[in-house]
């Protein structure tokens, strides 16, 4: 490529990496510098990818065929036309219009709701619009949770609200509500310790953040632990590692053979005054009110779209991402910008006019918080078609800054996207690791072998904002949004058009 004049400008947020670069240079050259010394800076203050332990294998010998990696390179054309067409070029800030307009226009997208039925007719009637494939909701029968209104306050030794978000499948309080003496613990153990203690009583637990892997934990089963021991309510401080006075709300599960009794989270800052007070012998009640209650279930769907394949379209190609949310905020970060990738990955190549050997099929799940239902029954609906799948991919743990794909398969498989992610070293995000983290939803595929991938991001404030009401688009960057979509645009196009399938163990 010729030389040009790039000027580089902030980002339309605090959120993002701050840079601003003008030089002239070759624009692979400079894409190239830039992004190596903003992942090194980046990697100096934090690159850990959430707290998953991920292993980086890019020095791992691999004895990919010559001919092979030959046909992977030329395809570095090709690569850097959807990469300058995104980044750069007519499609330059459109995933961010895309996702701003659409969860502006429907916000949360819970499970059973109206607005997240309306967005799927929105998706499907958008897809069929941009002239998209085998358009079509695939059903799936999904729980309908409303949390109603609620509240939380300190009442004694003073009188404090205590800003709280109910917490899935919770079910609520009588209408004049509970109100108890409190018992904080810090842990399960603890809560054993004080077994005698329980009975009557509000636990709050004010569980010090560990990993969300771990710490989840007291999200999902503190109430059926606590309600065991006879407890009336359970608060949970929320399951993140920073808070700025935000409850932080997600699914819980009450055991078998428990008593169903309120749960909901209260914020990091809350929790900790609690056991404060708590430890220097203040008597603390806490005035509970949920409306909080479980509908029957509902019919939602997943929403798929395609572009066929030329010469093998039985065999596939998945992007994918949730559609639904959570009820408070605008899912623009969990999941809308994997969403939204996913999406504007079939789009983009179909005004490209580049259709690949094989399908790339759009998958935009439903009910996913609720526990991986939509998933579920497309996979139980599609069994006969595994074989079929050739390499699937979901983004959903965020869509910060991109440093490559993390990845689940065969050895041989993981050595041929290496190669494919070579292509995106001027863009700085050619990091391979595995195993695969990031795509839930197709954790059912991968456990049987098929070949899977999720982006690896910048997203160490992935859970600053998780299930939160600032889970909203000024989260997500524009220019960030388009190096996403750059590389899962391109990476599914090259992986849906070799010539060599993608071995499996």
């Amino acid at each position: 490529m010729g030389a040009v004049h790039i000027i580089m400008s902030p980002p339309r947020n605090r959120f993002s990496p701050k840079h601003v670069l003008v030089v002239d240079v070759t624009r692979k050259m400079m894409m190239y510098i830039l992004f190596s010394f903003i992942i090194a800076f980046s990697c100096a203050v934090d690159c850990s990818v959430l707290d998953n332990e991920v292993h980086d294998t890019n020095d791992v010998k691999c004895a990919v065929p010559e001919t092979l990696r030959q046909e992977i390179k030329n395809y570095e054309p090709v690569v850097n036309k959807i990469i300058d067409s995104i980044v750069y070029g007519r499609f330059r800030g459109r995933t961010w219009r895309t996702l701003a307009y659409f969860v502006d226009k429907f916000g949360s997208r819970i499970a059973g709701s109206e607005n997240l039925e309306n967005a799927i007719d929105f998706m499907l009637n958008q897809s069929s619009q941009f002239g998209l494939e085998n358009v079509h909701g695939e059903e799936a029968v999904v729980p309908h949770w409303v949390r109603g209104n609620e509240s939380a306050v300190l009442v004694s030794p003073r009188t404090q609200k205590l800003p709280m978000l109910g917490l899935g499948s919770s079910v609520g309080t009588p209408p004049e509500g509970i109100k108890a003496e409190v018992l904080v613990v810090t842990s399960f153990d603890e809560l054993q310790e004080k077994a005698a203690l329980v009975p009557g009583k509000i636990v709050v637990f004010n569980e010090p953040f560990k990993s969300y892997g771990e710490t989840v934990q007291y999200r999902t089963q503190g109430a059926s632990k606590a309600a065991r021991l006879g407890a009336v309510a359970t608060l949970i401080r929320s399951v993140t590692p920073f808070s700025l006075a935000t409850p932080h709300t997600g699914q819980q599960d009450y055991a078998d053979n428990v008593t169903h009794i309120p749960t909901a989270c209260i914020t990091v800052e809350d929790a900790e005054m609690l056991h404060r007070m708590a430890k220097r012998g203040d008597k603390l009640v806490i005035h509970l009110k949920m409306e909080a209650h479980t509908l029957k279930p509902a019919t939602s769907r997943n929403t798929i779209a395609e572009i066929v394949g030329s010469s093998e379209p039985e065999k596939v190609v998945v992007v994918s991402g949730h559609l639904d949310s959570w009820d408070v905020g605008q899912g623009a970060m969990d999941d809308g910008g994997g969403a939204f990738i996913s999406w504007n990955t079939l789009v983009i190549l179909k005004k490209l006019g580049l259709r690949p050997r094989r399908t790339i099929r759009c998958i935009l799940w439903t009910a996913e918080e609720e526990g991986l239902i939509g998933a579920q029954a497309y996979v139980k609906a599609h069994k006969n078609e595994t074989r079929n799948l050739d390499y699937v991919m979901e983004s959903d743990e965020g869509t910060f800054l991109p440093m490559g794909l993390s990845f689940s398969g065969s050895e041989k498989a993981g050595c041929i996207l290496q190669e494919v992610l070579k292509l995106f070293k001027p863009i700085g995000a050619s990091r391979y690791s595995t195993p695969q983290v990031g795509g839930s939803d197709i954790a059912l595929w991968t456990d049987v072998g098929v070949p899977s991938s999720s982006l690896i991001n910048a997203n160490e404030h992935y859970f600053w904002f998780h299930h939160t009401a600032a889970d909203m688009v000024t989260v997500e960057d524009p220019h960030v949004l388009d190096l996403c979509t750059a590389i899962w645009t391109a990476a599914a196009y090259v992986v849906a058009d070799l010539s060599a399938d993608i071995p499996r163990d």
